[in-house]
């Protein structure tokens, strides 16, 4: 138990590091900083003591690190700049398990069940009731419709990256190849920073592009933030995750760990003072079950 809840405390804390970096650097040279530092610690493990670059899931990892890491991140930092961190880790963490139920029923053939759909509805019930902006929202609707735009990306983007994932463990143990989790962990981030850096320079040569060069003085007060989001999710986060995992049952550690958004949600209350509607706490707690029970069921199954 005590690994799960480290895991959702570090991944609850993660989205408050990446929002506050987010705003020192802008979204993508926050990202990229945070990805940098990441398989840079996640690398010196995997070339020091894991399978490094190579195994038969290789192609899978990869494939999943530009599609989580990647696009996912890109976007999840996209929505945190417009709508927050508590409901953009909402949207990223209870619409990732019924778009990773559709996607494994499309890719793997699993079938989901009655109790997994009605799971599903109690999840986009409450996302909807905690998506109306509450008292304290400022900004427009164009900006709001966006952070729910990418908030929905990043949600595809960790429940597409979580299926590819499975498939790469699958190939991985039928060629005897299995691989520990940091090493998965790190083969998947390479692929994401370099999907990163090939969005970023898409967008500068399209003249997209916002970001600006900071002074020496920015980048000193961002990077305490910048490791702290790299400890707190990729690295210290997953490593706990997997502890979690190898220590306790699955059907045990994902319900934990999908109650994240309502920690993050009193996270920020505490360190920003910015405390949520009433409906908004109902729609999040109301998501987080149904998140929650849909994970105990999937983690059951299987």
């Amino acid at each position: 138990m005590v690994p799960a809840v480290l895991t959702t405390f570090l991944f609850s804390l993660s989205v408050l590091f990446a929002s506050r970096s987010s705003r020192l650097l802008g979204p993508m040279q926050a990202n990229v900083a945070r990805l940098l530092l990441a398989m840079v610690l996640l690398g010196i493990w995997a070339h020091g003591w894991g399978g490094g670059l190579g195994g038969a899931g290789l192609p899978w990892f990869l494939l999943s690190g530009c599609i989580g890491f990647g696009l996912g991140d890109v976007a999840l930092f996209g929505a945190l700049t417009r709508i927050g961190p508590r409901l953009s880790i909402l949207l990223t963490q209870c619409l990732a398990a019924p778009i990773a139920g559709v996607a494994e029923y499309l890719l793997l053939g699993t079938h989901p069940s009655a109790v997994e759909i009605c799971f599903g509805v109690v999840i986009l019930t409450g996302v909807a009731l905690a998506l109306a902006p509450d008292s304290h929202w400022e900004g427009d609707t164009t900006t709001f419709r966006a952070g729910v735009f990418f908030g929905i990306g990043s949600a595809m983007g960790q429940a597409l990256g979580a299926v590819l994932s499975r498939r790469g463990n699958a190939a991985a143990v039928l060629a005897g190849s299995a691989v520990d989790g940091a090493t998965a962990a790190y083969q998947r981030i390479t692929a994401g920073v370099l999907t990163t850096l090939l969005l970023w320079g898409l967008w500068t040569l399209l003249g997209r592009a916002r970001e600006t060069r900071h002074p020496a003085a920015v980048w000193k007060r961002a990077w305490p933030v910048v490791t702290g989001n790299a400890l707190s999710g990729p690295t210290l986060g997953v490593a706990c995750f997997q502890w979690a995992l190898l220590t306790s049952p699955s059907a045990r550690v994902l319900p934990i760990v999908a109650t994240s958004p309502l920690v993050t949600m009193a996270l920020v209350w505490m360190t920003e003072g910015i405390r949520p509607s009433r409906r908004a706490i109902v729609g999040g707690v109301l998501a987080v079950a149904g998140a929650a029970g849909m994970a105990w069921v999937q983690a059951r199954s299987r």
